[in-house]
């Protein structure tokens, strides 16, 4: 029976495209040879969905907790849903999609103040409205269709056709062309979707050769058959083969690839060597100066969001430069970065294992020589690191880094940092900022450095912890790019917290707090208020223990007693099975204890 575009269709929605998709997951992968051959749109557009469908299920389950056990709206759940595909979005084809839905919410959300009755939230089916509010309902997805067709398109640097975003277009044409109720329109929508698929083949040569349609356009076809059998209560008519035979003799690759492609050390098909992926909070002014910036930098740019926050996807040869423009043009975090001829390396050998922070030895380029002098050399990489303590600059000099000590309430300026490049001597530096107030600093740094023919990235770490696990994977013997990589990923990695005692009664995230309280900060926001130390640390751990890790990392602060270390490790011994900890002393005066979990 037909149902009602409303927040349960919504739902019924995302657990329909989540379970398609995990069914055509792995033929999705395989046809995944546009714009990069690496064989993970499927998966991609899986993760994407899932975080989608999850922040629909913390929408429901946020109003069910509220005293009035109310249920949430249509505009609640759309709304929920494209924030959820935002933050998760992988990869190139989630990213569109996140888009997709993200235009979608904008009409579905505020119909109402378009004109229209709200979609969903009129009569029931039985009821007097029910006409209009059926009409209505059919009207707003047609609006809402076109509406994510349009935004997709701006996102995107160069559109090209043959790919998602023209199934996209297709399906807003086919249920702009259909007549009846809000059930009937999404049918067309699919119908229309799935006929512009199977054409892909003809607008795009590499689709040609491959025999295959478009990856990312078969994704969408998969979440638009869901949407018709979430309005339907009908499984609408499956889709072709993922592998149809080949319009050319021309064999293909078991991965998926053109044969005549070469990983190397770049991308499968020669293109840029990285996927850069991060969130940024950003203004809509710096983010049109951010897109000049990476447009010019590689291709597969892709930027969707809005509202301050934002996913911006990009393939280049320059990880380290993708990043930094985001760091000038707000803030980023969740950055991720894959190297796509090393993950076809790993893919076959294997991934090497990673040594924890206790692992870092003196014998990187730019660390001392045993007589107390400088190498004679002159160094290739070298990492500069900005530390708030002794303790924590004897530890990255020892890991082989050259470290900028900070004083409080003294922040280094861009020229400290540029001299301590200099100081380096080296053809390649790598900047750790190690607070997140330093990241315009550090860039700004890098930029001289460059000026002065050095290659440098800064990798926005927000914490010292973060900055001793980029220290613990730094390895100058691999490529300056790859090293970047791996930084960035440990650091990414690593969730940090800060215990810190008020020093007036002030409002926080977690509630009032008095002078001399002891706050747990994670993630530089207040998520515990306590009375004593060690007890409000042993909270914070296991607030972050609980949604997993392998490590934890204690940087005691000045003064602190080696007795509160001694109990902390003992409580994650007994508390938390198969989680190390190590412990520094790093001698910072303004926070008692700094925590890393990896």
């Amino acid at each position: 029976m037909p149902h009602t575009l409303d927040a349960d269709a919504v739902r019924m929605w995302c657990g329909l495209a989540l379970d398609a998709l995990g069914r055509a997951r792995a033929d999705i992968d395989a046809i995944n040879v546009y714009p990069v051959a690496d064989g993970d749109t499927g998966t991609n557009l899986y993760l994407t969905v899932e975080s989608a469908a999850q922040a629909v299920d913390a929408a429901f389950n946020g109003h069910a907790a509220t005293a009035a056990a109310s249920r949430p709206t249509l505009a609640d759940v759309v709304r929920a849903m494209a924030h959820g595909a935002l933050i998760g979005a992988r990869g190139n084809s989630g990213t569109i999609l996140a888009q997709l839905l993200r235009g979608m919410a904008d009409v579905l959300a505020d119909g109402a103040a378009a004109g229209d009755p709200p979609a969903g939230d009129g009569a029931g089916a039985g009821d007097c409205g029910a006409p209009a509010a059926g009409a209505a309902d059919a009207d707003g997805l047609r609006r809402a269709l076109r509406r994510a067709a349009d935004l997709a398109y701006l996102a995107v640097a160069h559109p090209v056709e043959g790919t998602v975003l023209t199934v996209a277009v297709a399906a807003a044409e086919g249920a702009e062309r259909a007549a009846g109720d809000v059930a009937a329109v999404a049918r067309a929508a699919y119908e229309g979707a799935r006929t512009a698929l199977r054409a892909t083949p003809g607008q795009l040569d590499v689709l040609a050769r491959a025999g295959v349609v478009d990856a990312g356009g078969y994704g969408l076809v998969t979440v638009l058959g869901g949407l018709a059998e979430a309005l339907s209560g009908e499984s609408p008519a499956a889709l072709a083969p993922a592998r149809p035979r080949p319009a050319t003799p021309a064999p293909v690759a078991s991965d998926g690839q053109d044969p005549g492609a070469c990983p190397a050390d770049g991308a499968p098909d020669g293109g840029p060597a990285f996927e850069v992926i991060y969130l940024l909070e950003a203004d809509d002014t710096a983010v049109t100066a951010l897109r000049e910036r990476l447009d010019a930098l590689g291709d597969s740019l892709v930027v969707v969001g809005g509202d301050g926050l934002w996913n911006v996807h990009v393939h280049v040869d320059d990880a380290g430069a993708a990043v930094e423009a985001g760091i000038q043009a707000g803030r980023p975090y969740r950055v991720r970065i894959t190297h796509f001829g090393a993950a076809a390396r790993k893919a076959g050998a294997g991934a090497p294992d990673r040594p924890g922070p206790a692992a870092v030895l003196p014998d990187q380029p730019g660390a001392q020589d045993p007589t107390g002098g400088p190498r004679a050399e002159r160094a290739t990489r070298a990492v500069v690191a900005v530390v708030p303590g002794d303790g924590l600059a004897v530890l990255c000099a020892e890991a082989g880094a050259t470290a900028v000590a900070t004083r409080p309430g003294e922040p280094p300026a861009s020229g400290e940092l540029v001299d301590a490049v200099r100081r380096t001597a080296a053809r390649e530096v790598v900047l750790l900022p190690n607070d997140t107030e330093l990241h315009h600093t550090a860039a700004a740094a890098a930029a001289q450095a460059r000026a002065e023919g050095v290659r440098a990235a800064v990798i926005p770490t927000r914490s010292a912890v973060q900055g001793i696990a980029a220290l613990a994977v730094h390895e100058p013997g691999r490529s300056f790019d790859e090293d970047v990589v791996a930084m960035t990923s440990a650091a990414g990695a690593t969730r940090y917290a800060e215990l810190a005692v008020a020093e007036r009664q002030s409002w926080t995230m977690a509630g009032v707090c008095q002078a001399g309280d002891v706050l747990g900060m994670i993630d530089g926001d207040v998520a515990l208020i306590g009375s004593e130390l060690a007890a409000t640390a042993e909270a914070v751990l296991d607030r972050m223990l609980a949604s997993g890790g392998e490590m934890v990392t204690l940087v005691l602060g000045a003064g602190l007693p080696d007795e509160v270390a001694e109990r902390l490790e003992r409580h994650v011994r007994e508390g938390h099975f198969a989680v190390d900890t190590v412990v520094y002393q790093g001698g910072q005066p303004t926070a008692p204890l700094i925590i890393g979990i990896e």
